[in-house]
C-alpha cells in the first residue's frame, strides 16, 4: 500500500483527505502537532505528533514509512487572525512550509500536492476568478500561501520537485457518514457559526458588511463540499504521478452566495430561526469570491459533485447535529 504524509491531516480538510486517500486504497500517514486539529479525527492511518518545522522529524517519518508523496495541509489559516498577527502568519506558514520540502528533497521525495487558498487573488479586478488573476493578496494569510506557491517553483527548478497548489476557495460541509466534520476552537467558519446560532450554543450570527456591492449588500464567497475537496487532492496526486505538469488550481463550484443566502439556507434545512446581528465589515475581506475551476476540469477530470448549497448545508448540520447528541447522551450516563 502506497504511503502518502499529510501535514494537517487532524484537520477539517486534511482529515477528509485522509479517508478520502484510505478509500482509494492509499496509506495516509498524518503528521500534525495537534495545535488546531483533533487526534480523534486521524482515524485511516498513524499519527505522528510533532511540527512539519522540524525537518529532522519529518525526514525520518517520510524514511520510516516509505513514503511515496506528500499532501500538505498544515497552516494557520485566518484572514482575521493574520490580520492581527502578520509575523505569526508569516512565519509559520513560510518557515514551516520550507523545511517540510528541504526534509522532502533530503530523501527524494518529489511530489506534492500543496493546500493553497483564493486569498492569494487579493480583491479581484472582476469575477469569476481565474488562474491568471493576478496575486495581489491584501492580508497575511494570502501573502503567506503566494509565498509558498513561489517557492514551489525554485524547488522545482533546483530539485525536481513536482507539485499541484490546489486554491481552495470556502471550504464547507461535512463527511456524509457523520464520521468527522467541522470542529474549531474558536470557531470562525461562517457555516458552523450559524449552525451554532441556531442550535444556541453560538452567539447571533454577526454579519460582518452590509454595504459591500452585491444584490443584498453582504460579502458572497464560493462554497465547495468538504468532500469535492479532499476528491480533487486524489486526482491531482494521480495526475502527478502520471506525469501531469507542475501548476497551481482553482478549486470552487463557479457559484457565489452571500452571507444572508447562507443563513436561510440554514434556517431552511434545520427549521430553525438563526438570531443574527450586523457590523461594519472585516479588515482584509474582499466583496465577491468565486472560481473559475475550467482548469480542474480540463488537468484533473474533477467537478463538484455537491453544488447546492442547501445539501452542503445539509451535511453540516447533520454532523453538528449528531455531536449534540452525542454529548447529551455521553452527560446523561
Amino acid at each position: 500500500m502506497k504511503a502518502v504524509l499529510v501535514t494537517g491531516g487532524a484537520g477539517y480538510i486534511g482529515s477528509h483527505a485522509c479517508k478520502a486517500l484510505a478509500q482509494s486504497g492509499f496509506r495516509p500517514v498524518v503528521l500534525d502537532n495537534l495545535s488546531t486539529g483533533h487526534q480523534c479525527a486521524v482515524k485511516w492511518g498513524p499519527l505522528v505528533k510533532g511540527d512539519i518545522a522540524d525537518r529532522d522529524l519529518v525526514r525520518r517519518t517520510l524514511e520510516q514509512y516509505h513514503v511515496e508523496a506528500v499532501m500538505h495541509f498544515a497552516a494557520n489559516a485566518s484572514v482575521a487572525e493574520s490580520m492581527k498577527y502578520p509575523f505569526r502568519y508569516l512565519h509559520d506558514n513560510m518557515v514551516g512550509s520550507l523545511r517540510l520540502l528541504e526534509a522532502m528533497n533530503d530523501v527524494r521525495v518529489r511530489r506534492i500536492v500543496v493546500s493553497s487558498t483564493c486569498a492569494t487573488y487579493g480583491i479581484p479586478s472582476k469575477v469569476p476568478i481565474s488562474e491568471s488573476t493576478p496575486q495581489l493578496p491584501v492580508n497575511p494569510y494570502g501573502e503567506s500561501k503566494l509565498a509558498v506557491e513561489r517557492a514551489l517553483g525554485w524547488y522545482q527548478s533546483a530539485h525536481g520537485l513536482r507539485w499541484t497548489a490546489l486554491r481552495y476557495f470556502n471550504a464547507a460541509g461535512a463527511d456524509h457518514e457523520k464520521e468527522i466534520g467541522e470542529v474549531h476552537d474558536p470557531e470562525t467558519h461562517l457555516i458552523p457559526l450559524v449552525i451554532g446560532a441556531a442550535l444556541g450554543f453560538e452567539p447571533p450570527v454577526r454579519v460582518m458588511g452590509t454595504d459591500y456591492p452585491t444584490h443584498d449588500g453582504t460579502a458572497i464567497r464560493d462554497y465547495i463540499h468538504v468532500e469535492d475537496l479532499a476528491k480533487a487532492h486524489i486526482v491531482a496526486l494521480d495526475y502527478l504521478a502520471s506525469g501531469g505538469e507542475s501548476t497551481a488550481i482553482n478549486l470552487g463550484t463557479a457559484c457565489g452566495h452571500s452571507v444572508l443566502e447562507v443563513i436561510k439556507a440554514v434556517e431552511r434545512v434545520s427549521g430553525q430561526q438563526v438570531p443574527r446581528e450586523f457590523a461594519a465589515r472585516r479588515e482584509g475581506d474582499p466583496p465577491k469570491l468565486v472560481a473559475d475551476n475550467h482548469l480542474a476540469q480540463k488537468l484533473l477530470q474533477w467537478t463538484p459533485r455537491y453544488t447546492s448549497l442547501e445539501e452542503i448545508v445539509g451535511t453540516a448540520w447533520a454532523w453538528h447535529t449528531s455531536q449534540v447528541r452525542a454529548a447529551a447522551a455521553v452527560a446523561a450516563n
